[in-house]
Parts: structure tokens; sequence; C-alpha cells
């Protein structure tokens, strides 16, 4: 092994093809993203045989392309790292065929890494993570609470009983016409906006810390077809206002009730839903009134969305633990960290 630790990561999990080059764990030298997003606009959603004819045209040039930029050969790379789950299992699948040549062509060990650990561990480039810790991990199709008693271990304690929030987010953004991915331009309404439809808060003030978005988002798309119905025009920015409200009230009191039931050093936001402003507001105010001394860790904005460098960070961390995998490494699009 050389003296510093050098990672080729791959992360296709869904409509972003990305390789990066990690050093140590905590830096970057490389992180270059192919994303699909315009391909994927007319259809208002990602179309999974699109992401991997995307994925096969892109890998082969973004790995050349990390490399280069890192300056770094493969006689130089200590291992592979490949997310291998969850994801659509086509896109999946492109990323680990590409990981597994290259770790058996340049007899470099191969890690599989599961992708909302990589979410998580993308906060390894903001400070060094402290456990144990609380993750709060919002993206796409996930929305979770994560405690974290040591590096590589995950424990669900709050899970998505349907609809996750970045899910509901692109589904209103269809109903207010806002092309995919919609959570930018909702957060971007939202702080134009007020709460003046008082959304529903589902499970808000339940006992247990799963989340349920289903009737939120029934409720937003009841309203506006309504409107639509009697002829009555609503207004956009207070629609999205809403609609963020509520999204962010239940999110942050999930989130201040597990910080009551656990005991943990750092909270950390991962995920695509981690840019959103009004989370990070919401969030930040909350932590300052009723838990002080738990530090806020949220990538930069650039390492929220998928990315390879997040999947570098947690194969430093599963190589340290031993975790290889060989030529049967597969795609596994359900994967799920274990539940509490």
């Amino acid at each position: 092994m050389s003296q510093a630790e050098l990672i080729l990561a791959f992360e296709s999990s869904c409509d972003e093809t990305s390789v990066a080059v990690i050093r140590n764990g905590d830096e970057i030298l490389s992180n270059i993203i192919a994303t699909q997003i315009n391909s994927h606009k007319r259809f208002g959603g990602v179309v999974p045989e699109v992401a991997s004819r995307h994925h096969v045209e892109q890998i082969t040039t973004v790995t050349d392309m990390a490399l280069k930029e890192a300056g770094v050969s493969y006689e130089q790379l200590d291992a592979v790292a490949v997310t291998y789950g969850p994801g659509l299992v086509g896109a999946l699948l492109i990323g680990v065929t590409a990981a597994k040549t290259i770790a058996f062509a340049h007899d470099l060990p191969l890690i599989p890494v599961n992708h909302m650990a990589g979410h998580i561990y993308a906060a390894r480039f903001v400070a060094p993570l402290v456990y144990p810790l609380l993750a709060l991990v919002v993206s796409g199709g996930h929305t979770e609470l994560v405690v974290m008693k040591a590096a590589g271990e995950f424990q669900i304690i709050g899970d998505t009983r349907d609809d996750a929030a970045g899910e509901a987010y692109d589904k209103i953004g269809r109903v207010l016409h806002i092309p995919y991915p919609a959570g930018k331009e909702v957060d971007r309404l939202a702080h134009l906006g007020q709460d003046t439809f008082h959304f529903p808060r589902a499970m808000a003030a339940s006992e247990d810390l799963d989340f349920s978005f289903s009737g939120l988002k029934s409720a937003f798309i009841n309203t506006v077809h309504h409107a639509d119905q009697i002829g009555e025009t609503l207004s956009r920015e207070d629609l999205a206002a809403s609609f963020q409200a509520a999204v962010v009230d239940v999110l942050v009191e999930k989130t201040l009730q597990a910080l009551h039931q656990y005991d943990v050093k750092q909270l950390v936001v991962a995920g695509g839903v981690a840019a959103n402003q009004g989370l990070r507001e919401g969030l930040q105010a909350a932590l300052a009134k009723t838990a002080p001394t738990v530090e806020l860790l949220v990538p930069p904005l650039r390492l929220c969305g998928d990315n390879a460098a997040m999947v570098g960070a947690s194969a430093h961390v599963e190589r340290a633990r031993g975790h290889f995998a060989d030529e049967r490494l597969n795609a596994d699009p359900g994967l799920n960290f274990a539940r509490a």
C-alpha cells in the first residue's frame, strides 16, 4: 500500500455517472460527474433504460477524466470502490462491471459501498465524524434517521412509510409544471411565498420516528385540482411555501425526537434534499434552540447529490474494516441498512 491511500470510486446508481479519486478518505483529488438531467426532463423523471444507456456511453470517458484530473495512474491506486445498491439495477450494473473490470485487470482490491452510507460519509469532507452520531438521510427515494455508534455501523431508527420527501417534491413539481428535478425550484419559490394553505404534518406528533409524505402530496394535488375545477388561480409561491413548510416541520420534529432519545455528538444531514435551503435553515434554528451542543454537518451543495467522492469516503472506512468483494459482486437495488 502506498503511504497515501488512493481509491478510485464509481457511482452510477441513478442518473449521474461519476468517478472520483479520493486520498485517505477525506481529500478529493478528482470528482467527475456526468449528469443526465436534460435527458430525463422531458419524461418528468428518470427512465431506467435511458439512464443505463447513458452510463454505458459515459463510464469510460469519466474514468479517464477522473484519473487525469487527479494526476494518478492505475499503478498508484490502492483499491477500487463502487456503489452496488440501492438504486436502479441496470444503472448499478454499469458501475459494478466497470469497477470489477478495473480491479481485476490491475490486481486491486474491490470495495462494495452502500449508496446511502456514501451520502452520510460525504460529511467527512466537511469535518471528521464523531461517534455516536445521528444522520438524517433525505434523498429521492429515501427518508431515514440513522444512528451510527461507530464507523461502519448503521442502525435505522426511522424510515419512510410511503413517499419519501424527495419523491413528494418531484410529484408536486409536476403539478406546478416545474421540470424534473423539482426540488431546487420548489425551494426557490418557497422562499418567495407564505404558508397560507397549512397542509397536514403527517405523523409529526407520533411516538415512532417514521415518516409519511403521501398524505401531504395528496392534499397538495387535491388543492390544486380543486382550484383548477372552479377556475381559481392559486399562488405558486404560497403553494410551494406551504408544501415545504410541512415537509421541513416533519423532518425537523422527527429529528429532534431522535436527538432526545439518543445521546449523539453530531447530526449529519445527507442526500439530495440536504441541498434544500429551507431544511438547512429549519434544522439550524431548531438545534440552536433545543440542542446547541450537537454539531450540525451538512455537505457542500456539490456533494449532496449523487457523486463518486462520497463513495470513496465510505470505501476508506470499509477498507479499514476489511470489507472487500470478489468477482461475484452484483448489483443489489434493494440494499438497505439494518432496522433498529
